[in-house]
């Protein structure tokens, strides 16, 4: 039995592939992470005609701000508060680059492109996140790990295009250079964002962290939100602020929580791309609980990523 630090090491074609309790744990906590997203991301779907994307965007985040300040607050806690102010500069860019700007171009590219589209060219930010860990971070270059994100994301992209043709009912085929654009500046957005997560994070502890993050995304949001509505943004309903709120918690709470963990373990690479996974979960749903027929592209993108996703996490 390997203690946590001793890595458990495989023998294989000449090289030696360590498999980490580390990054096994975080490994487990990013794909948890996509399930709680993918959950709530449908759930936002569905508010789309009663909130506009900055709506959205922001009363999730309002919510992680309320969540994370009870969160931080419990007593259980065996180490104090501590996050110094290098780390809280980079965590705020951080949170304003993926989770305020990101966001919002997404949700917006969404609106204009659909989901078929837009999240396809979105999901791609794990090949950036990958790209910019090396420059910037000096990252190890692992050629059957940049193979395994490129495989993965493609087996992604399959799966949210198969899955969204199926329940976009809008006519959307239109060419939208804007909307395609915005898609990926998000994917780069968030790339970034997980970078400097990973930055932050190295020497405090995940939960003052992701406190600092929604606090600071939520004070963001505050002039966004006050602005639009000057000129003319509506008011989300009751309803769907409920909605929006209640599945906060799970969505941008616990999912952005978790993701820290993920980072702070497995570096961002591997935390983008298991957080990219998210349509995969719903591939199971729409089986066990819609019972939906699966298609065989469908079953060869959740090949695809599967083998991806192997190969990043052996690949060490």
């Amino acid at each position: 039995m390997p203690s946590f630090n001793k890595p458990f090491t495989l023998e294989k074609s000449g090289y030696q592939m360590q498999i980490t309790p580390e990054l096994l744990i975080g490994s487990l906590i990013g794909l948890l992470t996509a399930f709680l997203w993918a959950i709530s991301t449908n759930v936002y779907k569905t508010q789309s005609k009663e909130a506009t994307p900055i709506a959205i965007a922001a009363l999730k985040m309002w919510a992680a701000m309320a969540f994370m300040t009870f969160i931080v607050m419990l007593p259980f806690r065996t180490t104090p508060f501590y996050v110094p102010f290098e780390s809280l500069l980079v965590l705020v860019i951080s949170v304003a680059i993926s989770l305020v700007v990101g966001d919002m171009l997404y949700l917006t590219a969404q609106e204009r492109i659909g989901v078929s589209y837009a999240f396809p060219i979105s999901s791609t930010y794990p090949i950036y996140t990958y790209m910019i860990a090396i420059i910037f971070l000096s990252e190890t270059i692992i050629i059957s790990r940049f193979v395994g994100i490129i495989v993965a994301v493609i087996g992604v992209s399959l799966i949210s295009r198969e899955q969204a043709a199926h329940n976009e009912s809008q006519n959307l085929s239109k060419f939208d250079a804007l909307g395609i654009g915005l898609s990926l500046i998000a994917a780069v957005c968030w790339a970034f964002g997980s970078i400097l997560l990973q930055i932050g994070v190295t020497d405090i502890e995940p939960i003052d962290a992701n406190f600092v993050r929604m606090l600071f995304g939520g004070a963001i949001f505050v002039p966004i939100v006050l602005t639009a509505v000057n000129r003319g943004m509506p008011k989300p309903t009751r309803r769907a602020t409920k909605i929006i709120v209640g599945i906060g918690f799970l969505g941008m709470t616990m999912g952005s929580l978790l993701y820290t963990y993920a980072v702070k373990l497995v570096g961002a690479s591997i935390a983008a791309l298991l957080g990219s996974t998210s349509p995969l979960f719903a591939v199971p749903i729409s089986i066990l609980i819609l019972k939906e027929s699966i298609s065989r592209c469908s079953i060869f993108a959740v090949l695809l990523t599967v083998l991806g996703v192997a190969l990043v996490i052996i690949a060490v």
